[in-house]
């Protein structure tokens, strides 16, 4: 019997640059790990790559002034309302400094006790204590301060509220801050308003339009074409984007999908074998201790190959082992958990014996593996070779 089922390998590479032939790197990594016996490449074999390597590659970047000249294109105000933000300095402050320099006043609406991504401004549990209904409390910056002290994130020690409003002033304009949960709130201060949620703008934006907004506009939609040969994204704006430096934003890759194709290709004309590739970024999994959702991403994968589409059609083996085979033990018990899976439908949705596995994409669950995998600091691991992933406990 096999010993070994499904492994994830993190595959070293050089520091990559704009520039750099970076399908020529990916291809010759799995190929030197080959060589050096790391790895045998196998038909199904799934080779991950991450997506800032790639935006890197694209030379995929834009500056806060290019942003300002955006927002400045599509919004005729001299006040925004930014609804939802994210509290984190790689992911939107430097969005922010570019929204405070197209704009002579910013109106921040919090959500609270934290952000769509669970960074928590203040303890659920002290919210819960402190406030009969926090979905229809509106407080000001004075107001939460007095009831809850300074919003020190649990594990940076930034306090969000005074970060924002102090980038904010110091770029020029007026700030005003709110922390209120019903996001038509922000109406009664602007009716043109950024949404700056991930996974929940399309509802946001058809909320406020429907009550009286003039102009609603997501992080998707600006930077969503090139601005003076800038970088873009035409799917998701800024979404997705990370800060490069302190006046310039990488954003997400724009030609995922034909460079997974070409790797693919690459690697069956190199080895024979057929390589299933993908496009990762964050992990959609959430942290116990601090809350926190990792997917701070659009998606996990912005791009992959055929083979990784759809979801697992897995049988629960501790669902046979105690019911269907409760009987069984052993030699027998195996033999007989072999057969079941050799002869289980394609379709196994809603069958009972498939109750308890995962009923989530491929992509989004092997580019969770990779993102714990590779890590985010200086493993130097960009590529992640997972193997056995389409394996079962029939597989020889």
């Amino acid at each position: 019997m096999r010993t070994i089922g499904t492994k994830a390998l993190g595959l070293r590479a050089p520091i990559i640059k704009s520039g750099d032939d970076l399908k020529k790197i990916v291809v010759q990594s799995v190929l030197d790990a080959a060589e050096a016996k790391e790895l045998e490449i196998k038909d199904r074999d799934i080779l991950a790559i991450t997506e800032s390597i790639l935006a890197r590659d694209e030379n995929n970047y834009c500056t806060i002034q290019e942003v300002k000249g955006d927002l400045q294109a599509k919004f005729s105000s001299d006040t925004i309302g930014v609804l939802f933000p994210i509290t984190s300095r790689n992911r939107f402050a430097i969005i922010l400094r570019a929204i405070s320099l197209a704009f002579k006043k910013v109106i921040i609406q919090f959500s609270y006790p934290g952000d769509e991504v669970g960074n928590a401004l203040i303890d659920p549990e002290l919210v819960e204590d402190k406030i009969d209904n926090p979905y229809e409390r509106v407080l000001t910056k004075a107001q939460f301060e007095e009831i809850f002290g300074e919003a020190n994130h649990p594990f940076t020690g930034v306090d969000y509220l005074s970060y924002y409003q102090k980038l904010v002033e110091d770029s020029g304009a007026q700030c005003e801050i709110i922390l209120a949960n019903n996001p038509l709130e922000l109406l009664k201060h602007t009716n043109s308003i950024i949404v700056a949620t991930t996974h929940t703008r399309f509802t946001l934006k058809k909320r406020l339009l429907k009550n009286g907004a003039k102009k609603v506009l997501g992080l998707d939609e600006i930077m969503n074409s090139p601005l003076n040969n800038s970088g873009y994204n035409e799917k998701y704006g800024l979404l997705g984007s990370n800060k490069a430096s302190e006046d310039t934003l990488k954003l997400f890759p724009i030609n995922c999908e034909k460079f997974v194709k070409e790797v693919q290709a690459d690697l069956l004309k190199e080895t024979g074998k057929k390589v299933e590739v993908m496009i990762y970024g964050d992990g959609a999994f959430k942290d116990p201790v601090g809350k926190i959702w990792e997917l701070a991403d659009p998606v996990v994968s912005p791009g992959y190959t055929d083979g990784l589409e759809g979801t697992p059609n897995e049988l629960k083996l501790k669902y046979l082992a105690d019911n269907e085979f409760k009987g069984l033990k052993g030699n027998k018990l195996q033999e007989a958990i072999e057969n079941k899976i050799q002869t289980k439908e394609n379709k196994l949705k809603g069958k009972m014996e498939t109750e308890g596995t995962t009923p989530r994409r491929i992509t989004d669950l092997v580019g969770s593996l990779s993102d714990l995998v590779s890590g985010s600091g200086d493993k130097g691991t960009p590529f992640v070779y997972v193997q056995g992933y389409f394996d079962n406990y029939g597989s020889k």
